[in-house]
């Protein structure tokens, strides 16, 4: 599990589109990281519509917007179309990349555990650097929060 200051562990996914994406290959950007649990569902849905609004500023600020859940390509498109989400989702169907960054974990739901993501965003600078990392994620006013520490990145180049 990366912590602050670690490098981001490098992965390749599909995005909803379908093509491949590496994030090494944005180096030079800071890139937010958001881990979901399930297309479609209500506070994923709440999260990845306050990224959307929030997208012109994440653009402003240089940075990318990636949201990865465990959902399959197809599913992506779906959900991206339906609700107009204006910022890429990643494809992490065999959990490599969720595992990796510590954000598969054993969940209880009334009583009943299970396997599943914890709502999670983690901040990548332009280095590569893990330099923000929020679990256990709630979502009202977590996009501006990361926009704020985005901002605050590019200020302390």
């Amino acid at each position: 599990m990366p912590d602050i200051g670690a490098k981001a562990p490098d992965f390749k996914l599909s995005t909803d589109t379908g093509e491949a994406l590496k994030l090494s290959k944005l180096k030079g950007a800071p890139v937010v990281l958001f881990f979901y649990p399930k297309d479609d569902t209500s506070g994923c849905t709440a999260e990845a519509k306050d990224f959307t609004r929030l997208a012109a500023d994440f653009d402003a600020a240089g940075a990318h917007v990636l949201g990865i859940s465990p959902d399959g390509v197809a599913s992506h498109a779906k959900f991206k179309t339906k609700h107009d989400l204006g910022v890429t989702l990643l494809a992490d169907e065999d959990k490599t990349v969720v595992e990796t960054y510590g954000v598969w974990v054993e969940k209880s739901m009334y009583g009943r555990k299970y396997m599943g993501v914890e709502r999670s965003t983690f901040l990548i600078d332009a280095k590569g650097r893990i330099s923000d990392i929020w679990r256990k994620v709630k979502v009202p006013g977590h996009a501006e929060k990361v926009l704020d520490a985005v901002k605050a990145l590019a200020n302390n180049k």
